[in-house]
């Protein structure tokens, strides 16, 4: 959580007012360990919730010093509960041509495949579910409960935003 911090100067006192209702989290993370790829996981949850989870034309652009890459992302606009909803691969690849001398008149040019992760400190997860202008009524749990009956996920829990190095990677 971010903190800030305003000081009022006057001839008596210095006052210190602390405001942290400025950055409100108001949306929740839920991490997916699937092997399925992102458009037949996206399927299943769609079936399970009722929910029509859409290929977005918008990925998400990573650029790492070994190259440029994308995570590709499914999104649904409940505009009923005014929530946004985006379903996210955590995990891909950066590929990159390097050329290696093999001899002295001889050059043989290497593809190398780099992982690159949405959320580094989650490496383990496959996939994140960003529910957006989530208010203190989204049922969380009851949401974790239902995607835990879809046999292909093997586990699900919710992710404490406040413990996550990364959460900037989350703005999009």
């Amino acid at each position: 959580m971010y903190y800030i911090y305003i000081i009022f100067y006057s001839t008596m006192a210095i006052h210190k007012i602390l405001i942290d209702d400025f950055i409100s989290i108001d949306y929740q993370l839920v991490a997916i360990h699937s092997s399925l790829e992102d458009y037949r996981l996206a399927y299943f949850i769609n079936q399970k919730l009722g929910i029509s989870f859409e290929k977005s034309e918008n990925d998400i652009g990573i650029q790492i010093p070994e190259g440029k890459s994308h995570f590709t992302r499914f999104v649904f606009d409940d505009e009923e509960h005014e929530i946004f909803w985006n379903l996210i691969p955590n995990k891909t690849k950066v590929a990159t041509r390097q050329t290696k001398a093999t001899s002295l008149f001889e050059e043989t040019e290497l593809e190398i495949t780099t992982n690159i992760f949405l959320l580094p400190e989650l490496k383990k997860v496959d996939y994140i579910l960003k529910i957006e202008n989530t208010d203190d009524f989204f049922d969380t749990d009851s949401l974790i409960d239902n995607l835990l009956t879809i046999k292909q996920i093997t586990t699900a829990y919710k992710i404490e935003q406040d413990k996550l190095k990364s959460k900037n990677n989350l703005i999009f």
